[in-house]
């Protein structure tokens, strides 16, 4: 009998490449309301690595805890890949890690922002620069969800995997 969820091989894989250059991840989420932390805890010896993670659902929160500008937050909403860029660097230093995932989006059901569902943005800081990328997932919340997590933490991996880490 299993005594949780199997973690996911990103994450594993995540984990691992930082582990193995010595350093360490924050996370800050917004659609995925703390689903991609969850992954990474989910992981044995995750805490050598993983220093935390913010969930910043809320808009004004992007601003005043992980420091996204307020003016490209009033220009672009929170359903951008730019404030994806601001939060994963903004976790990133505030919470002193080497490297920053976010999630930010609208997973349903319905539009936000003028944005259908499944518009999602996540993205990878590091001293050296952010990556992001953007999505346009199918399914239900839980299914839009799922993918942002599993899309950034694939980001991710690729990113480091790649030596742009380095």
């Amino acid at each position: 009998m299993s005594d949780g969820p199997e973690p996911s091989h990103a994450a594993r894989e995540l984990l691992a490449l930082l582990a193995a250059r010595g350093w360490s991840l924050a996370v800050a989420e917004s659609l995925t309301g703390g689903q991609v932390t969850a992954t990474l805890v989910d992981v044995p010896g995750a805490s050598a690595v993983l220093r935390g993670g913010v969930v910043a659902y809320a808009t004004d929160l992007k601003a005043s805890v992980l420091g996204v500008d307020g003016d490209l937050l009033a220009a672009r909403g929170p359903v951008d890949g730019d404030v994806a860029c601001a939060m994963a660097d903004g976790v990133r230093v505030r919470l002193g890690a080497d490297v920053g995932l976010a999630t930010t989006g609208v997973a349903g059901p319905g539009p936000q922002d003028g944005h259908p569902a499944g518009t999602v943005h996540v993205a990878v800081a590091r001293a050296a620069g952010t990556v992001s990328r953007a999505l346009r997932l199918d399914g239900d919340r839980a299914a839009v969800r799922a993918g942002a997590t599993a899309a950034v933490l694939a980001l991710a991996v690729e990113v480091l995997a790649d030596g742009a880490g380095s």
